[in-house]
Order: structure tokens, then sequence, then C-alpha cells
């Protein structure tokens, strides 16, 4: 049975942007099972940095929002059957197998990885501290929504991801203004693409460019966040696709970070979400090859889908009510959740940009006395976080490095964090899970004697001293911030 009068949800113009969102966003999943099945067991697993049973020990299980281990005793091979599980179903997306059914079926696949990746976030501590997280478990819960094939998109969902593209831009837009003074006075950008927490191939040559060009990036940014958010809601105007160019717009904008930086999958899911605007006139007119037809054939929404849709989309009104508080708050919070389901939160990053870029280095020997001044230290390389002055930055997002985003937070707050002390203690025990997660072992499986960590202030080389001594970067010592330590005899 079809009810016509239910037919204002058919949004029939946005096949190629329901095709983006799901697949786009279950293959940033896949990337997210990934990233946490080869990085989690030496970070959180049972014998990791902050392991998970400790915590459910020291909680009782009382967790910050629902979480498989906290009814499924946490094992590492549980973890990973959770983490393959993910890659499955997200491949599966990626692939269109689920669209292919009844809109019931995309429905549950997407919220068992919602409630897959929500279980591993909830228990993920630090780790999983970042904004992305709950980006990603917002995103997955909301494409659920979209349905498969033989229904057109609705309407009100693509309104919910639309919504959530403006919290994304809107929310770091108030941040920036409300935050730091560099924002305000056009200056942010002279500093960001160098002090950044991972810098990629291509930052070293933005940081470079002259300073009227950062302001003008500057100004571009305030633009993209603060006012082409508001018009992803307008409909065309006299033949004029208001919504899918402010989604072009947000798109290029992300673009733009993502040639500049390596934020995991922060601006490839904005891409994504942000896609989800534009229509397939819109399309059409950009690439002919895409037909103006594609949900010509769509039937309209069955009762019982257009009432779960309706459902949803009550619910999706309900979850904005505190964002837009947040929002309109003097105290804006930034990447905060209001509920223990990660759904309807706020967003935002970089209300303040740091001035000098400061790196934690990490050094063992072998010397049995570490005060020798003949003691020869060496340095542990990372993968991503700059070390080797002559590196060229890696690029990595959408893939996160977790340990090397956090090793860039250390000298911005305490640096005697739990997890460093751990880490430093897997260093010397030649640990070979947590070896894996650097890119060089400057021992060879050894174990050291000791090891340290010392501050450096790092900064691009200008292309004058690049010229001369070929190396990127140009640091200086700035100080032992943990001096020589050994395992207990």
């Amino acid at each position: 049975m079809e009810l016509d009068w239910f037919a204002w949800l058919d949004a029939r113009d946005y096949e190629v942007a329901r095709e983006i969102l799901q697949r786009g966003v279950a293959a940033l999943a896949v990337v997210a099972f990934v990233s946490t099945l080869n990085q989690f067991r030496p970070l959180l697993g049972e014998h990791g940095l902050l392991p998970v049973p400790m915590l459910l020990r020291a909680t009782g299980g009382r967790l910050r929002g629902p979480s498989l281990f906290r009814w499924w005793r946490y094992t590492d091979r549980r973890l990973a059957l959770v983490c393959w599980a993910g890659i499955a179903l997200g491949l599966a997306v990626v692939a269109g197998v689920p669209q292919l059914g009844p809109p019931i079926v995309p429905l549950a696949v997407f919220l068992v990885l919602w409630l897959l990746y929500l279980s591993i976030v909830v228990v993920g501590q630090t780790f999983y501290g970042f904004g992305w997280e709950m980006l990603l478990c917002e995103a997955l819960f909301t494409v659920a929504f979209l349905g498969s094939h033989d229904q057109p998109p609705p309407l009100t969902v693509l309104i919910a991801i639309w919504w959530l593209v403006f919290r994304l831009d809107f929310g770091a837009g108030m941040i920036k203004i409300r935050g730091g003074r560099e924002w305000r006075d056009l200056t942010a950008l002279m500093y960001h693409h160098e002090t950044q927490p991972m810098p990629g191939p291509l930052s070293r040559q933005a940081h470079l460019l002259p300073p009227w060009f950062h302001r003008v990036e500057v100004v571009g940014n305030h633009v993209a966040q603060l006012a082409v958010p508001f018009l992803l809601f307008v409909p065309a105007i006299g033949g004029v696709p208001v919504g899918s160019i402010a989604a072009g717009v947000i798109i290029l904008t992300q673009l733009w970070l993502i040639v500049t930086g390596n934020f995991a999958w922060l601006n490839w899911i904005t891409v994504v979400l942000a896609a989800g605007a534009i229509t397939d006139t819109a399309w059409h007119g950009v690439l002919p090859a895409v037909p103006l037809d594609l949900g010509a054939e769509a039937a309209s929404l069955p009762v019982w889908w257009a009432v779960v849709v309706l459902g949803a989309s009550l619910l999706f009104a309900w979850l904005a009510v505190a964002p837009v508080r947040n929002l309109l708050s003097k105290r804006q919070l930034m990447n905060a959740s209001f509920n223990r389901f990660l759904l309807g939160n706020a967003y935002g990053a970089f209300g303040t940009v740091t001035k000098r870029r400061i790196e934690i280095v990490v050094e063992g020997t072998l010397a049995e006395d570490p005060d020798d001044p003949d003691a020869v230290w060496r340095e542990y390389g990372f993968k991503g976080k700059p070390g080797d002055v002559r590196r060229i930055p890696g690029q990595f997002a959408p893939y996160h490095l977790r340990l090397d985003w956090l090793m860039w937070f250390l000298p911005l707050g305490r640096m005697w964090e739990p997890w460093f002390e751990a880490f430093l203690a897997r260093l010397l025990e030649a640990d070979a899970p947590t070896l894996r997660l650097l890119a060089h072992d400057p021992f060879g499986g050894r174990r050291p004697v000791w090891v340290r960590a010392l501050a450096y202030r790092y900064r691009f080389s200008t292309r004058a001293e690049f010229r001369t001594t070929r190396a990127r970067w140009v640091r200086e010592l700035d100080g032992v911030v943990v001096p020589p330590a050994g395992l207990p005899e």
C-alpha cells in the first residue's frame, strides 16, 4: 500500500546524493574499523597503554554510553571480531548490496555499524576522544534512514544531514570567532599550517605562501563556515541551485584542508555529507553523464517506511534542541555530546591556534649510565608526527594515527599523562605491538636501558634554508621534559 499524500517526503532529485552518502559514510567506517584493528590492541587492549578491562573494573561497567563490551566481556579477540564485522558490513554497503533490498536492510546494516563503532568509542578513552569519532557515529545513525533503491530518498532525512553539515561548519566558525584573537585579526593561518597536529606533504608549501594569501584564507574560511551553511537549506531560486552551490563551496574548502593537513576522516566525511545537498540536476549540469531520471522508477514510500522515517525525523528534531542552545551560548562547547548515544552533537575545531610548534622527541640508549657523555641516544621514529627534519610529511588521512595525534597534545597540557608513562615503559620492554605503532625502532627489537623525552621547537625551513640543507624542518632543543628513565630492578 502506498500513501500518495506522503509524496512530499519523496526527494527524487537526490538519488546521487544518497549513493554518495551511503557508500561514502560506509567507506569511512571501514577506514575507522581498519584503524581500530591495527591500533586498538597496543593502545587499549588487554595489555595496552590504557587497558579496557581496567576501565571496566574501575567503573564497574558504568560507561558514558552503551557498549557491547559492557555485557560481552572484553578480549582482544572479541575486539577483532567487532572490527572484522564492521569492515565486512561497510564493504557490503560500498558495493551496494544492502541497498538492493527493502529499506529495512540498509537500515539494519547501518544501525549495526553504528552500535559496533559506538561500542569501541565508548571504551576508547582519550585515544577516541576526537570529534570525528562521534561524528562518524552520528553519520552512521543518520544515513541509516535513507532507504534503498526501491524508494526515493526521504526529504526529512536529507534535511537532518544538511543540519549535521551546518553544525559542523557553523559550529567551527563560531568557535573561531569566539576564540583566539588570531581568527579576528586574520593571522591564524600564518601559523596553523606549521603548528597543526600532523602536517601533510603540502603543508610547508602552504605555510610559505605570502601573508596576504593567509589573510584571504581566513576570510574565505569565515565566509564558508559562518555564511554558506545557511544556504544549504535554500531551494533553487530562478533555476539557480542555491543549496547545491553552497554544498560545492563547502566541499572545495574541505578539499583544501585535505591537501594541506591530516585530520583523519573529519574533512572527508564533511565532503561526503555536504554532497548530500547536491541535486541530481546540479550533478547533471556539471557532469552531463549523470542522468536526470535516476529516481523516476522508484515507488513512493510505503506506509511502514514512511512511519519509520517520520519517527526518525521527530527524533532528529528533538536532538537538535541541545546543539541549538549550545550554538547560541556564550560558553559554546566544542566536540561535545549531550546524550549517551553520541547523536545530536556539537562540533568545532581550532578555536585558538598555537604560535609555536613543540615536538616531544623520544630517545633511548643502550648505555648503562645515562649521564655518560659518551652515551649514544637514538631517536624513535613516528609514522606521522614530525621527527626527522629531512622527511617529507606523509599523507595519512583519512586513516587516523591516534598515538601520533596524542603526542601533539602533550606539550599543550600535562606532560606526564598515564598513557605516556605506559608508552615509555613499553619501549623499555621492547614490546612488539607497541613498536609496530612506530615507523622506526632504532634498536631493532632490542631493549634500551634508558629512555627519555626531549622537547624541540620545530618550524618549517625557508626556501633558502631548504636549498642549503635539504631539510624541511628546522629544530632547536627546548629542554628535557622526561629525564632518563629505566625499568625498576
